[in-house]
C-alpha cells in the first residue's frame, strides 16, 4: 500500500472527454488520459484491502491492488507485467469494459471507488508507447495443432495462450478482418481498431495463423478441421439477435443494430459503400431514429446516429427507469442496477422507459412512425397501462434488444455438439469440453451474451483445458 491515507486525502478523478460538439465531428476516440502524476495520485487511493473485493468483481481476477501500488511508486513496467499476468488485452478492457471491479471496490461504499479502469488503460498504453510489449513465442513446440473458430476476445485470448504453450494455432474468422464483435460491433469512437491490428501482429509473431473470410460450416468444413487438428475450439459469439415480432416489423426501415454498427465500422475502415453495405446503405443522416433497447448496444447506436447527422434520436427501454443511486447495503459488492448515462447519451438523445412497441407505421414500404404503449411491472409481470398509447415519428428503427444465443445455421449445425437449455453450446467451466471428442467451447458461444472480460477469462481457461487434454498437464494459468 503506497500511501496509507491516500483514500482520505485524494478525491476520485476520472478521465476527461473531448467536448461533445467536437467529438461528434469524427469517429475517433475522445477520452483524454490524465497526466502521469494525476494517475499516480489516483492509484494512491487504493487501500490494498485485506479482502480485495475488486478481485472477485473482475472476471479475469486482475491483481488490482498490486499494480495500483506499482503505479503509485512509478514502476510502470512491473505494473504492466502484473496486469498482463491475468489479462491478455487490457487495452480492450480498459476502453470497453463497464468495470465491475469498480462497483466491487471497498471505496464504492461511499461512492468514490478507485479509478481502476483508467489506471489499467494507462498502464497498457504506456507499455505500448515504451516498447515493453513484445511477442512471447514458446521456447519449444509441442507438435500439437489447434483450430480456434472465432476471433473475438475469447478466441484471441485462447489462441494466444495456446501459442505461448507451444501449440500450432490457426484462427478461423468468417469476416474479412479479425476481431469479431470488437471489430464490427463496437464503434471506433469507443475503441479504435488499430488496437486489434497491433495485437494480431504480436500474435502472428508468437506463431498464430489467422484465416479470414473463412466461415467454418460454409467455406471451411468442420469435419476437415476435426480430422486435421488435434483439438478444435468453438469461440464464436452469441450473434442471434432478438427481433421485433409486431405488425410492420418487416418494413425496410426496421433494422438490426449490428447491421447498422457494422456498416459504419466498415466505412471507417475504408471499405466502399457496396462492400460496407451488401444489403443496401443504412444511414441515420437526416432521419428521426428510434433505438429499441436501453443497453450498451443501444447506446452505441445513439452515438453512431448522432455522428451520422440524425435529425433526432430516441431510445426506448421496456424496463422501468433505474434509480439514480443503488442501495449499497443491498447490492455491494455486486454489480448494481442503477441509472447510467453513457457518453453517447450526453451527446444528445431522448430516453424513455417502460415503453412497449406495438406497431410500426409505414407508407409505400417506408417507416413513418412507431405506435407504443406504456407498461408497468407488478410481481415481475408486465401490464399495459390503459389509455397510455402514443405514436413517435420515425424514419429508421434500430433493434438493440440483445441476443438469444449463437447462430445455429452453418457451424453448429455441422459440428453436432449438444446445446444447453438456452441454446448455447453445452460445456462446463472445468474442462470446457463439448459432447464431441476434442472439441471445446468458450466465450459467448458457451455462456451466452456477456462482457468482454468474461470472454477473455473463458478464452484463457479454455486454453488451459485444451493444453491439459493434449499434454496431460498444463502450466498455463486459469
Amino acid at each position: 500500500m503506497g500511501k496509507d491515507t491516500g483514500f482520505l486525502e485524494i478525491e476520485r478523478r476520472e478521465r476527461d472527454y473531448i467536448d461533445p460538439k467536437e467529438r461528434l465531428k469524427n469517429y475517433k476516440e475522445f477520452v483524454v488520459q490524465p497526466e502521469e502524476g494525476a494517475l499516480q495520485k489516483q492509484a494512491a487511493r487504493c487501500m490494498d484491502c485485506g479482502i480485495p473485493y475488486c478481485h472477485n468483481g473482475c472476471p479475469v481476477n486482475n491483481i488490482i491492488p498490486d499494480w495500483n501500488d506499482l503505479v503509485y511508486k512509478g514502476d510502470w513496467q512491473n505494473a504492466l507485467a502484473v496486469l498482463h499476468s491475468t489479462n491478455n488485452f487490457p487495452e480492450f478492457t480498459g476502453r470497453v469494459c463497464p468495470a465491475p471491479c469498480e462497483a466491487s471496490c471497498t471505496l464504492n461504499i461511499i461512492d468514490q471507488p478507485v479509478t481502476i479502469k483508467s489506471i489499467e488503460c494507462a498502464i497498457v498504453d504506456r507499455g505500448w508507447k515504451e516498447g515493453w510489449i513484445k511477442p512471447q513465442p514458446a521456447e519449444k513446440q509441442t507438435g500439437k495443432s489447434v483450430a480456434v473458430i472465432g476471433s473475438g476476445a475469447a478466441g484471441m485470448a485462447c489462441a494466444q495462450q495456446l501459442a505461448r504453450a507451444g501449440h500450432a494455432v490457426t484462427v478461423f474468422e468468417k469476416n474479412d478482418r479479425i476481431g469479431g464483435l470488437l471489430r464490427y460491433g463496437i464503434p471506433d469512437f469507443k475503441m479504435e481498431k488499430h488496437l486489434i491490428n497491433r495485437r494480431a501482429v504480436q500474435m502472428e509473431a508468437e506463431g498464430v495463423t489467422f484465416k479470414t473470410s473463412a466461415e467454418v460450416g460454409v467455406e471451411v468444413s468442420f469435419k476437415a478441421l476435426q480430422e486435421n487438428f488435434d483439438a478444435v475450439v468453438l469461440s464464436g459469439g452469441a450473434e442471434e439477435a432478438r427481433t421485433l415480432d409486431i405488425p410492420g416489423a418487416e418494413l425496410s426501415g426496421v433494422r438490426l443494430a449490428m447491421e447498422f454498427l457494422t456498416q459504419q465500422n466498415k466505412r471507417n475502415a475504408g471499405d466502399d459503400e457496396v462492400r460496407a453495405a451488401p444489403r443496401g446503405t443504412l444511414t441515420a443522416t437526416g432521419k428521426d431514429v428510434i433505438v429499441i433497447g436501453g443497453g450498451d448496444t443501444g447506446s452505441d447506436c445513439v452515438g453512431t446516429s448522432n455522428r451520422q447527422g440524425a435529425k433526432s434520436v430516441t431510445q426506448l427501454e421496456i424496463m422501468p427507469q433505474p434509480p439514480e443511486k443503488e442501495d449499497k447495503a443491498l447490492t455491494w459488492p455486486d454489480w448494481p442496477m442503477k441509472m447510467r448515462t453513457s457518453s453517447s447519451h450526453e451527446e444528445g438523445a431522448n430516453r424513455d422507459w417502460s415503453v412497449l412497441a406495438k406497431r410500426v407505421i409505414g407508407e409505400d414500404g417506408d417507416v413513418t412512425g412507431l405506435e407504443c404503449v406504456r407498461v408497468e411491472w407488478k410481481d415481475r409481470q408486465m401490464q399495459e397501462v390503459a389509455g397510455s398509447e402514443f405514436t413517435l415519428r420515425a424514419d429508421l428503427i434500430l433493434l438493440a434488444m440483445g441476443f438469444t444465443g449463437p447462430r445455429k445455421r452453418g457451424l453448429l449445425d455441422r459440428a453436432g455438439v449438444e446445446l444447453d437449455g438456452r441454446g448455447n453450446v453445452a460445456a462446463n467451466t472445468e474442462n470446457y469440453a463439448t459432447s464431441e471428442p476434442n472439441v471445446f467451447a468458450c466465450g459467448d458461444m458457451r455462456r451466452g451474451q456477456s462482457l468482454i472480460v468474461w470472454a477473455i477469462r473463458e478464452g484463457r481457461q479454455c486454453a488451459r483445458a485444451v493444453d491439459e487434454a493434449l499434454m496431460g498437464h498444463s502450466e498455463l494459468p486459469r
